[in-house]
């Protein structure tokens, strides 16, 4: 196959204006890279976010969206530790919604047996944020209570998941019956609490008037706000994402009278700057993985032509997991 389809951002705009499906020339590796038949891909709100250039990386148009997929090698460079036929996980700023994609050697992880190549396209990204959040950000702790919010969308269903695999107690907090009910069947935390706000007096009575020691927050306003007022002395507010669409603000005093400590988290970052540890993380999330500690939650999976059914799904929020995109269904 020398000619492939690809979802492609032509420009920048609201409402997937900017989208459409192309044909484009299969790529060719590199040394060090490889080529991969991407088999899923999976959809996080930052893809959205990067359709109207209002993500913190803005890629120049035109682009391919799509930050994780996984598939099959399908050509390997020079020097690129991988065979064809592999089963691989893959992860990079934009590129997942085409059937080929070339990656360096160093985006590619092999893809657990266990899971499929839809659950394997939901790993990387959700369940790297959740460990860097908690362990590396964190510094959870065996007992610790977590609250995390947005809890059956992609990220904050992923930390659900990884916090009960390190032993910590959580209290999940969603929009509606219906996806707490979908939380606690999947993952049965200790706790679930209809929000997204009006869940301070509750969350105090759960731990006995003292606050919970981690709050994992992808939706800021004012959530964010209210999370404030319920964390315990010495806890850590991480700062995932803005979901909602208000950054919120906290005077200085706050933190300061009652002791806690908010933390921004950029797991891709993290591993950036602290590559040796960014491979530590990237590690402890597959090898999690293969023993069945964690199993990422496939809402549905859509073909690349209705790519934007499953955009809207993510903007609407009426998803509990991840939706994937298959590229050559």
């Amino acid at each position: 196959m020398t000619m492939m389809r690809a979802v492609e951002v032509g420009a920048l705009a609201p409402d997937l204006a900017g989208l459409a499906i192309v044909e484009k020339p299969v790529p060719e590796p590199g040394p060090g890279e490889v080529l991969v038949k991407i088999e899923a891909a999976a959809l996080g709100f930052p893809d959205l976010l990067m359709t109207e250039g209002l993500y913190q990386a803005k890629p120049p148009v035109p682009f391919v969206p799509g930050m994780e997929a996984a598939g099959t090698v399908a050509k390997v460079g020079e020097g690129a530790p991988f065979a064809v036929g592999d089963a691989v996980i893959v992860g990079g700023l934009t590129g997942g919604l085409q059937q080929y994609g070339v990656y360096p050697a160093a985006a590619v992880s092999p893809k657990p047996a266990r899971l499929s190549f839809a659950q394997g396209a939901g790993l990387r990204a959700a369940y790297l944020t959740a460990y860097v959040s908690l362990v590396r950000c964190g510094q959870a702790q065996p007992g610790d209570w977590v609250l995390v919010h947005g809890a059956a969308g992609g990220v904050g269903l992923a930390a659900v998941d990884m916090a009960r695999a390190l032993g910590l107690r959580v209290i999940a907090v969603a929009s509606s019956e219906d996806k707490l009910a979908r939380v606690r069947d999947l993952f049965a935390p200790e706790h679930c609490i209809l929000g997204p706000t009006g869940f301070r007096e509750k969350v105090l009575e759960i731990t006995g008037g003292k606050g919970v020691q981690i709050v994992y927050d992808p939706v800021g306003g004012d959530v964010f706000d209210e999370s404030t007022r319920c964390i315990a002395f010495g806890g850590r507010l991480l700062v995932v994402g803005f979901a909602s669409g208000r950054i919120p603000e906290v005077r200085a005093n706050i933190p300061l009278i009652k002791g806690f400590s908010v933390v921004g988290v950029r797991a891709g970052e993290f591993g950036r700057r602290f590559p040796e540890l960014g491979r530590e993380n990237i590690a402890a999330v597959m090898r999690m993985a293969a023993e069945g500690a964690i199993t990422p939650t496939v809402h549905a999976e859509v073909p690349l032509d209705r790519f934007r059914e499953a955009y809207a799904a993510m903007r609407d929020r009426t998803v509990v997991g991840r939706t994937v995109v298959l590229p050559h269904g």
